[in-house]
């Protein structure tokens, strides 16, 4: 059984359906007929956190995914519902259902991969989940997982995705300490303007609002590249990136630096986006302090949630105020937060409205949310801060 750590496109594809260990019984007896080079189907796991923080690896799949088709998610909670109304309250005709069984009748073909699609507190594997796994591996389904538990050295998932020839992809492997790269100060030849969209705790949509905004520097023909950090963006089909937590801490800055020098070198873009981790406050997080030394960036983009009132898993740490995370970052690294963005979990649309004005009079920068609000709003951001951006030619691909 081969541990597949490189992108999605390597998948194997050709999926017979198998006998379950256990109890699930679809009816399905097609042979997936994807061709090579075409995107693969997958169903994300979800149970019991769909539109939750500890879902927020599914909530990112569904939202955006290049790497893979997302054809339905697994979350008993939200039975028959559509995720993108859940999610955003706009129809994606990507339904959620309430175990495997359901998902794969669904289906003329058996999905190519099943996602593990959350991120718990623990980064492990429970009871439940495990059945799941090994459901999916007997129908022939590829396994992503993110978690800090690797399942591909799981002793009885191994041996069973051995024996039905699938494969399991651990995103948070990291490469041998042979392999990894110290920082060298090479970054320093990065010519693009490197953004990083960093925030005041962890869960709190840095990820989404650097996708929406790579988006709209694209289509405004500013080329533009995204730099992942995390396992849900390597899992959407980030071409560059590392799984910042699961790298030693001598290697953390170096191997960041590597990305960003492979993507300016192969791409040649005009900006480059770095996905935050954690918040650089954050005392159960050490990668923004990583990602601010290894990208070395121009500029900071700041995500913060105005009405959540506790770090996440954390309910004795209140959240900082975002005054109080831009001037950390800003004496931490020679950086400057160009923009802030928001998180509108639990607010509604007068709410956004309030705060945007408040904040935007309070710190002087522009404030806008990424995903209620224009685009114009977000891209303008960068816009005001480098206006030779709209100038310069872009770049031929």
């Amino acid at each position: 059984m081969e541990t597949e750590i490189e992108t999605a496109d390597t998948i194997p594809s050709n999926i017979r359906l198998q006998a379950s260990p256990t109890n699930l019984s679809p009816k399905l007896e097609t042979v997936s007929t994807l061709q090579p080079n075409t995107v693969p189907t997958a169903i994300v796991y979800c149970e019991g956190n769909f539109g939750k923080v500890d879902g927020k690896t599914a909530n990112g799949l569904i939202r955006h995914s290049q790497a893979y088709r997302i054809v339905s998610v697994i979350d008993s909670s939200h039975d028959r519902q559509d995720s993108g109304q859940i999610l955003d309250d706009i129809i994606n005709n990507i339904p959620i259902f309430s175990n495997l069984e359901a998902a794969l009748v669904h289906e003329p073909t058996v999905p190519d991969t099943l996602i593990y699609g959350m991120a718990p507190s623990t980064g492990k594997l429970s009871s439940q989940d495990r059945v799941v796994i090994l459901d999916a591996i007997a129908m022939g389904m590829n396994i992503v997982s993110g978690l800090h538990e690797y399942l591909s050295e799981d002793l009885e998932i191994a041996a069973f995705a051995s024996k039905q020839d699938v494969t399991i992809r651990d995103i948070r492997k990291p490469k041998q300490s042979k392999d990894m790269r110290l920082f060298d100060g090479s970054i320093a030849q990065v010519n693009a303007v490197r953004i990083a969209v960093l925030g005041t705790d962890c869960a709190i949509g840095k990820r989404t609002t650097a996708t929406v905004l790579a988006r709209a520097l694209n289509a405004k023909g500013i080329k533009t590249v995204l730099v992942g950090t995390g396992q849900t963006g390597l899992m959407q089909g980030a071409k560059y990136g590392v799984a910042m937590d699961a790298v030693p801490p001598q290697f953390c800055c170096g191997e960041l630096e590597g990305a960003i020098v492979a993507a300016s070198k192969a791409e040649h873009p005009d900006v480059i986006l770095i996905e935050g981790q954690g918040a650089l406050s954050h005392p159960a997080f050490c990668t923004s302090a990583f990602i601010l030394r290894g990208s070395q960036p121009d500029a900071v983009i700041l995500q913060y949630a105005p009405k959540r009132p506790h770090r996440c898993d954390f309910p004795q740490m209140p959240m900082p105020s975002p005054e109080d995370e831009i001037a950390l970052i800003e004496a931490f690294a020679d950086t400057k937060v160009i923009g802030v963005t928001i998180n509108h979990e639990g607010m509604n649309d007068g709410e956004v409205d309030a705060t945007i004005a408040l904040q935007s009079k309070r710190l002087g920068l522009p404030i806008t949310d990424a995903l209620s609000r224009p685009v114009a709003d977000l891209l303008s951001m960068v816009v005001l801060a480098y206006p030779n951006l709209q100038q310069e030619p872009v770049t031929a691909a």
